[in-house]
Parts: structure tokens; sequence; C-alpha cells
């Protein structure tokens, strides 16, 4: 039997009642607790979890609840955030605490705040709020409200399908997450490898002598004064933007010029582009005669510590004449040929994953999405609608 039809027999015939949420559950604002008491990690002294309105804050000595609770943030950037809980917990005043009582499963009342999208109905202000009243106010379907047995067992049968569906979206991320980190170190072990040298092993020349330069072609434009189209935009840390026109066409090897990123590091600092590009101030570019001679320099630049070269606190720079004096290990054709064809497959790898994890998370999303409509969307009466 499908999903869908075993879904349409479980509701088939159940009637439905609209109840407000402060008929149906207790609620109530946590309590305020001095930031001196809350630890920054757990401890024999500290064991139980100081929830607020986005989620643990730290660790206190004594606790305001113990059970399953739903939590929902009062104030801030994430007002209106359902979440669960188990266990004894302390809730300061930012999170209101929601305990389902009168025949009401914690989780069914989860999967419904969680579609209701309480953050609606908060206050529109510079730090927006969220009301226990208003809360209260909301009303929630009770399927068979005459038959309470009844009612829970057809709650707790749609939470076992939602929570299967958010399960397999937590096991898939975990499993491409390891994944992909498994494939990282992989990647930087073969490439740490293949690009070290003994001492005498290879020739080492400076960048400036394997590359050409062609910083003096780069043109700047301000947001302001771009035309809009379908070439790529470049700046230090990849595209910034796309412009009508193009100063560039072919295959380069970008290298950022100044940013933070040059000695964070968060994203490669050097990076291949091809085609008609436009470029900007902020990022070097190079010209090499072969595939394999860019992209080994690439793997190579991104490789290594470059901070002996970086100039500036305020704002790192890689200036043209350092970037020049890099010195760089220099193989033979062929083997740079060898290094870049081994680390080209493990970069299509590791993009691969990276690339399709989000992918993966959003399609499970969805999924649940869509059976959580399907499953709690219930018509409300025609004089509710009206109101």
């Amino acid at each position: 039997m499908s999903n869908l039809s075993f879904m349409e027999k479980l509701l088939d015939g159940v009637d439905v009642e609209w109840k407000a949420l402060g008929d149906v559950v207790h609620m109530r604002a946590g309590q305020h607790i001095s930031a001196s008491n809350i630890m920054d990690d757990a401890s024999k002294e500290h064991p139980y979890p100081c929830f607020g309105g986005n989620g643990v804050r730290g660790f206190v000595a004594k606790y305001s609840h113990d059970g399953k609770h739903l939590l929902i943030g009062r104030q801030g950037a994430l007002c209106g955030n359902v979440q669960r809980t188990q266990g004894k917990f302390y809730a300061t005043e930012h999170a209101v605490v929601v305990t389902p009582s009168h025949g009401i499963n914690v989780d069914w009342a989860f999967h419904l705040l969680t579609l209701m999208n309480l953050n609606q109905y908060a206050s529109q202000s510079a730090q927006p709020g969220l009301a226990v009243g208003k809360i209260q106010s909301l009303k929630i379907p009770i399927p068979c409200p005459d038959n309470p047995k009844k009612s829970l067992e057809i709650q707790a049968e749609i939470v076992r399908i939602l929570d299967a569906f958010t399960a397999m979206t937590a096991e898939l991320t975990a499993e491409l997450t390891a994944e992909l980190n498994l494939r990282k170190k992989q990647y930087n072990h073969y490439r740490d490898q293949l690009l070290s040298f003994e001492e005498g092993e290879v020739e080492w020349k400076t960048l400036g002598e394997l590359a050409e330069n062609l910083d003096s072609k780069r043109k700047p434009i301000t947001s302001g004064l771009r035309e809009a189209g379908n070439i790529p935009y470049y700046g230090a840390s990849g595209i910034v933007d796309y412009v009508k026109d193009y100063i560039f066409d072919g295959d380069f090897l970008l290298v950022s010029e100044d940013g933070a990123n040059l000695l964070a590091r968060n994203t490669p600092i050097a990076f291949s582009i091809s085609g008609k590009t436009w470029v900007n101030n902020h990022a070097h570019v190079l010209k090499f005669d072969t595939y394999a001679e860019r992209r080994y320099v690439e793997y190579y630049l991104n490789s290594i510590d470059l901070t002996p070269y970086i100039s500036g606190a305020a704002q790192p720079k890689l200036n043209k004449k350092n970037l020049e004096s890099i010195r760089i290990p220099n193989p033979s054709l062929t083997e740079k040929e060898r290094i870049v064809s081994i680390l080209d497959k493990f970069d299509a790898l590791t993009s691969s994953i990276n690339e399709g994890l989000p992918r993966e998370i959003e399609l499970r999303q969805k999924q649940y999405e869509y059976y959580r409509d399907l499953l709690l969307s219930f018509s409300k009466p025609d004089a509710e609608v009206a109101a």
C-alpha cells in the first residue's frame, strides 16, 4: 500500500474539532536566570541545559522543567522557532514552554506548530517578540475529539510517519557529511603527498617565471556602473556579479590579491576561470601555456601557507611583487600532468558530494513538508474560515 493511500485510509471519515492552543496545552514563559549562573560546558555542578529562544545557551545547576516539552522562541531572529526537549532543563524568559495535555501528543503539537509558521504572529519591530496570549489563541485540529483513545492513536501514527522523514533526513545528512569529510581528508593527504618534493629532487622556480601576469588588463567597475549581462565578473573570491561585456577570453588562474580570506582560507585563494570573463583589481590574473601547468600551480598555491608573502594586518594583501616571488617546485610537464590527473579526480568526487549534500537535504525536507501538509491540513468550519 502506498503512503498516500495509507494516509487517506487513516483519515477517512475522521471528525476534526478545532481548539485553541490555550485549551489543550499548558503554556508559560520561562524564568530569568543571571548570565553568571550559566556555564559554557556541562559539568557535575552544572548538568542541566539552559534553553533560550534560540536553543541551548549553556548549562546550569538547577532545572525548571522535567519531561517532554516544546519550546517556542519568544524574541530575536528565531522568534517563533519550535523545538522539542526531553528530560531536565531550564527555560529562560526568552522561551515559551509548551506542555500538551487533554489528549494531545506532544510530537503532534510540534509538527502542527512548525506548520503554522509562528514567526508571522510576532510583533514587527527592531526586536521581534511573540506574546504568549497570541499563541494561546491560535487553533489546532484535534482528530476524533469524542474518542480520546482513537484520537491519540491517529496522532501517534501521523507523528510516526513525519518523524520517519525527519530521521531519514538527519541520517542522510550525517552519512553524506561523513563521506564528504572522508573524501576531503583523502584528497588533502594525496595532494600533500603529491606536491611534496625532497630537497634537490626537482628544480624550484618563482611564480613569476612560470606564469604570465595580466594584471594590467584588469578593469574594476563600481556596482552602479555595471551593465547587467551574462558574463561573470570576478573578484578576490569568485563571481561577484554578471556584466554585459568581457575583457578576458580563455583559461586563466585567478589569485586573491586582498581580503581576509587570504589568511582565513575559508575558500580557495587560487581558482581557474574559463571563457569570456571580466576581472576586477582584487584578483591577480595569471596565464599558463597548458592546462596541467595552470592546475598544478592552482593546487600548489591552495596547499601552502602564504603568510610570509602577505602584507597588511587590517587589510591583508598579496601584492604582485610578493605573488611573483612565491617559490614553486617545478617537475617535468609529464609529472605535472600525472599529479593533476589524480587530484582532478579527487576534486571532482569531493565537489560532487559537496554539491549533492544540500540538494539531497532539500529533497528530503520537501518530502517531509509534502506529507506534513497532507496529513495536517484539515479543513476548518466555514465560520472559522470567514473569521
